[in-house]
């Protein structure tokens, strides 16, 4: 009885402890190892939170790309040397031709791009110009690796000087086509690079007509979302 009383006594005076039979020191070392045990589901809840979005061509895309460029046409005299830059908008796939069991798939995607050009030799000094084209991709089963191709044009200014050879209007027509590797480096984030040809021309509004004929290289970076 006496016991009892006691037991009650020392329960008032504010032992928390639920189970008196195990000790405060014994319970903070039961701690660690359900510290341990619940560790991996935490972790894997973690996880969860950085999962893969999805196939990127599913996503919205944009991206950075620059590079040079060099004459290779005949419609003019002078030996045009240009750096593009184009920033471009990739929409999720539009068309899915083929979808392989390995995951490899064979996509239509729209593209529209600001061009950007600085004219490092050549009478002009820019163009600025916009254009839309598809965008044609092949993805490798590992969904980080695919292959592009664009072919498509629009219209720009460029700053003429009505030089022999020159660009005789600053009111310009863009063609274009481009063929590259894109590569995904980390979650949303590739790099590209591939071939690019530019053409510019004013449609025969002038006479002459010169037009430039460029061919070169760009390399940039996408992120999609």
């Amino acid at each position: 009885m006496d016991f009892a009383c006691h037991a009650a006594s020392w329960n008032r005076r504010g032992n928390n402890n639920p189970n008196p039979m195990i000790p405060k020191s014994a319970r903070a070392l039961l701690v660690v190892p359900a510290a341990f045990l619940a560790g991996p589901a935490a972790v894997a809840g973690e996880s969860d939170a950085f999962k893969p979005f999805g196939h990127p061509a599913d996503h919205w895309e944009l991206t950075l790309e620059s590079g040079y460029l060099w004459n290779v046409g005949s419609n003019t005299p002078i030996d045009y040397e240009i750096a593009p830059t184009q920033l471009t908008l990739r929409s999720p796939v539009v068309l899915n031709w083929f979808e392989g069991d390995d995951g490899s798939r064979l996509i239509v995607r729209s593209r529209a791009s600001l061009l950007m050009e600085s004219i490092v030799e050549g009478p002009e000094d820019f163009y600025l110009g916009i254009s839309g084209a598809p965008s044609i991709e092949y993805w490798f089963p590992n969904e980080k690796t695919s292959l592009f191709f664009s072919i498509g044009g629009g219209v720009g200014l460029i700053n003429s000087t009505r030089e022999a050879g020159g660009q005789g209007q600053d009111f310009t027509l863009n063609w274009f086509w481009q063929l590259g590797l894109r590569q995904e480096i980390a979650p949303q984030l590739s790099v590209l690079a591939g071939a690019y040809f530019i053409h510019h021309s004013n449609g025969g509004q002038t006479t002459p007509n010169p037009g430039i004929d460029a061919l070169g290289f760009t390399v940039g970076l996408g992120w999609s979302w």
